[in-house]
């Protein structure tokens, strides 16, 4: 029997008859709200911060909500299944954790603590290129789990070739391309606090164990860090990569490639076409483009272009049990978590980053169930209106 993950409410419950509460808020969406009240301004900035004035991170949010759930009634929902098939792999639900760089801004066990989370829960967890622990102790620390590898598409071949080796010796088994961060953006909470971890050394932890990285600097890393780090600066984006480079990562990468930051329909169209497994529609959570397209709004588009062709997944603006069926309903197979579970980490370790991701399926559960569905694969564009927002009144008033 299928595992009914809203059985975690009864368990909360029944916690309640001996007087325990649960160490973190239920509604995902107040976590930031306690994360800036406990955790340094400099983390939370860098977590919760966006580009710009913040406006592209206000359009996800509002564009999920714009997309109201049309529950149907009468239908058997009783017996439900979660489960989904996802780039080959069976999952015990439409949900993964999504790379986030330098956890350990948030907490001390930092990526190896959300990796454990991820996988006693049974979702992939996507480690970052920018991680602060180096991969093989993070896949060591998973055991058999899902998992997959986030790169960042630097200049220097090399040490993209070593990273794939790492990766695929490690267990990783999708790699995620991240195509829309080449370059840092403008983001004015890291910038009026001068804040960037990677100037310190820290979410750099792939790079400095990485033999080629290394051979590329005149003395060890431990002997001239600042050196190490002008070199890490160097090399970390690349501008100047076009569609056919793409080539040089399928051939020496055999698993699934999944390109994340695809916003427009021939984007995903061009990826369908040099040899991509699938796509992540997302903006970078509003971190590199102010005035973006929110992901909601892009999703629809690209699911239309290349759903019978690649596998397409969703980030950007999921707090909630409802965003996930929202983005389901808009043509995604599945989604990944981005922030909620980060602040769950800096609030609670391994233990809130479960709480996250057990909070957020137990309510889509519910949502599936109450909204007539025994499972992600019958959820459709049809089970959503749209809302029309509030009813303008006359300018001035009665005439």
């Amino acid at each position: 029997m299928a595992k009914h993950w809203a059985d975690f409410q009864y368990e909360i419950y029944l916690n309640g008859m001996s007087g325990a509460v649960p160490r973190l808020p239920t509604d995902l969406t107040r976590l930031e709200e306690l994360a800036e009240h406990r955790l340094g301004p400099g983390p939370v900035g860098y977590v919760a911060g966006s580009a710009g004035d913040g406006s592209t991170a206000r359009a996800n949010r509002a564009a999920l909500a714009r997309h109201r759930i049309v529950p149907r009634m009468l239908r058997d929902v009783q017996q439900r299944d979660l489960s989904v098939e996802v780039l080959g792999r069976a999952l015990p639900a439409p949900l993964a954790l999504a790379p986030v760089g330098v956890l350990s801004l948030m907490h001390p066990d930092a990526e190896t603590a959300a990796a454990r989370a991820a996988a006693a829960q049974g979702v992939p967890f996507v480690l970052s290129s920018a991680s602060s622990t180096p991969m093989e102790q993070v896949a060591e620390a998973m055991g058999d789990a899902e998992r997959w590898f986030q790169l960042y598409w630097g200049k220097d071949r090399e040490v993209t070739r070593s990273f794939l080796a790492r990766a695929r010796a490690a267990g990783f088994r999708v790699l995620v391309v991240t195509l829309d961060t080449p370059l840092l953006a403008w983001r004015p909470r890291d910038l009026d606090q001068a804040y960037l971890p990677f100037l310190h050394g820290v979410g750099t932890a792939n790079y400095f164990t990485d033999p080629a990285f290394r051979a590329g600097l005149a003395k060890p890393v431990h002997e001239d860090p600042n050196a190490a780090v002008l070199h890490f600066l160097g090399l970390f984006g690349d501008p100047g990569h076009r569609w056919p480079d793409l080539a040089f990562l399928r051939e020496r990468w055999d698993g699934p490639i999944v390109l994340k930051g695809v916003l427009h329909p021939d984007d995903a169209r061009l990826a369908a076409d040099t040899g991509m497994d699938g796509v992540v529609v997302s903006n970078h959570g509003g971190r590199q483009v102010a005035g973006s397209v929110a992901a909601a709004d892009a999703l629809p588009g690209v699911a239309a272009a290349v759903g019978d062709r690649l596998t397409v997944l969703f980030d950007s603006g999921v707090r909630t049990g409802d965003d996930v069926f929202k983005a389901l309903a808009l043509g995604a197979r599945a989604v990944l978590l981005g922030r909620p579970y980060v602040y769950g980490l800096g609030l609670d370790g391994q233990a809130g980053v479960e709480h996250v991701v057990r909070c957020l399926l137990a309510e889509l559960d519910l949502t599936l169930a109450l909204s007539g569905h025994t499972g992600p694969g019958t959820v459709t564009a049809a089970d959503l209106a749209q809302d029309p927002g509030p009813v303008a009144g006359p300018p001035h008033g009665p005439a």
